[in-house]
């Protein structure tokens, strides 16, 4: 079987100073870019880049033409990778992820990114849907508090939340650790 990593959405606007900063995106992003070394050492053709750039300005980040919309430096993508540029939430709509996965032979799949309760929620959903065995990085993932109403949910919080609704039917959940000493060697 062969495996693949998406790396969503690790882009300047998310860090400090970007237009939509998140809780710790630095700590995400190292552990996001140990997975992409492993990456690079044992599965170097499957590796793809999800860049989102907003198609509606009323977004108010990820502008065309921005810095922010830039890939972080922390898993700068190589000349030979893969970038798959999206305009919604989930990395398959409307996008050439799902037929580049489909070329290669792709049957399972390593996401890590930002932001868990937006992008990466939607893109682990929608690779289960299509059929790919989905393990989830959790630590190399990132996101951020969110209001309704009178009640505000801190980031921690957020994020756990939406890795413990992916955990089990949607993804297997694992740690950077985790999967760098124990799932990678059956990849």
């Amino acid at each position: 079987m062969s495996t693949a990593l998406i790396i969503v959405d690790i882009q300047k606007d998310y860090f400090p100073n970007g237009k939509m900063e998140l809780s710790n995106p630095e700590s995400a992003a190292a552990n996001a870019a140990k997975v992409l070394e492993w990456f690079r050492q044992n599965h170097k053709e499957n590796i793809f880049h999800v860049q989102h750039i907003a198609s509606n300005p009323a977004m108010g980040f990820f502008l065309p033409n921005t810095e922010g919309i830039e890939i972080h430096e922390a898993v700068q993508p190589l000349e030979h990778e893969s970038v798959i540029v999206k305009h919604f939430a989930n990395s398959f709509l409307q996008t050439e992820l799902e037929n580049q996965l489909k070329e290669k032979g792709i049957s399972k799949v390593v996401v890590v990114g930002m932001m868990t309760h937006m992008c990466i929620d939607a893109t682990v959903r929608a690779a289960v849907d299509l059929g790919y065995e989905t393990t989830l990085i959790e630590d190399a993932c990132a996101t951020r508090e969110l209001s309704h109403q009178d009640h505000v949910v801190p980031a921690e919080q957020v994020h756990y939340a939406f890795v413990g609704a992916l955990q089990g039917m949607y993804a297997e959940v694992s740690s950077t650790e985790d999967f760098l000493h124990q799932k990678a060697e059956i990849l």
